[in-house]
């Protein structure tokens, strides 16, 4: 899947890939993730999307946040925007995909292999153009969860789908205070969270 001598650039929908191990019942250690994926080519960039709620005294996410800014990571944040949906409810909005589309598009022209971790099938369109420049296309996301994160869409227009939960033991942030085991004991009984028909 991967070539020693291509360029590299990862792409994290950093809400999108959040819920999605979330899902699979593990927290990803995102120097883990980084360091394994520069070993499998040269990695040139690896940017990270997230919304930012302003004028609260502590957003949970803000110190994930300064800590990819100083671990390698380019990121890429906005404030979201709250507003008073029909029915009168409060929400939040804070969509990054613009940003993202805008940033894979720029940087097609410098790498060989672009890697999304995401699963949103609104991205279908920029892989095929980025496939159009050259450029090998590879989605993570998981078909494991119920219901399954990744669009099947999007699943079919990349060039290779990464399951998510496969890259668990690699990228799975490993709690020392706690016993390996009950880890061990999840990726033992994951099959049986999903049905098998539903791997498309």
């Amino acid at each position: 899947m991967f070539y020693k001598e291509e360029r590299l650039a990862l792409f994290i929908d950093g809400a999108n890939l959040y819920a999605a191990a979330r899902s699979l019942g593990f927290d990803i250690d995102y120097k883990r993730l980084r360091d394994g994926f520069a070993g499998e080519g040269r990695l040139v960039r690896a940017f990270y999307y997230t919304a930012l709620v302003e004028d609260q005294e502590y957003s949970p996410i803000r110190p994930l946040v300064d800590w990819l800014d100083y671990n390698g990571y380019t990121m890429v944040t906005k404030p979201t925007k709250e507003f008073t949906d029909a029915s009168g409810r409060r929400k939040i909005k804070g969509n990054m995909d613009i940003e993202l589309a805008i940033d894979v598009m720029e940087m097609a022209d410098h790498v060989d292999h672009i890697l999304l971790f995401s699963g949103d099938g609104d991205f279908r369109r920029l892989v095929e153009a980025v496939q159009r420049k050259g450029v090998r296309f590879s989605v993570v996301s998981t078909v494991r969860s119920q219901p399954p994160m990744v669009a099947d869409e999007l699943r079919r227009q990349a060039d290779n789908f990464i399951e998510l939960q496969e890259l668990a033991p690699f990228i799975a942030r490993t709690h020392h205070h706690r016993e390996q085991a009950p880890l061990h004991h999840d990726h033992q009984s994951g099959p049986t969270m999903y049905d098998p028909d539903d791997r498309g």
